[in-house]
């Protein structure tokens, strides 16, 4: 496998991913929103109003979304801008991961 396959996807050249400075602010996020999680399996375990579960449900949809939001700012900070700087296929390859990373994202 040629180098360029080996890190596409998982480590940039540099070898981190654009998040691993911050890497436990991440994890700690990814935990409360977890918390998050749990707190709705336990608002249906006892029975909830439906109404409630459903703002609960939002304000973990938006937890999530912020962090996908925080991870593609590191992405295009870090990984694109790396790309970007050494040019040619990997930079057009970065740009097409974000532009497909931000379809998803507003998709969902």
């Amino acid at each position: 496998m040629a180098p360029e396959q080996e890190q596409q996807g998982s480590e940039t050249m540099a070898g981190k991913h654009g998040y691993s400075d911050d890497k436990q602010k991440h994890l700690n996020r990814l935990r409360r929103i977890e918390g998050q999680i749990r707190g709705l399996q336990r608002m249906v375990e006892d029975d909830q109003y439906c109404i409630d579960v459903l703002t609960q449900t939002s304000a973990v949809n938006k937890a999530l979304r912020s962090f996908a939001l925080s991870m593609l700012d590191e992405h295009l900070k870090h990984c694109v801008a790396h790309a970007v700087a050494n040019g040619g296929d990997e930079a057009d390859e970065k740009v097409r991961e974000a532009s497909d990373a931000i379809a998803r994202l507003v998709r969902s």
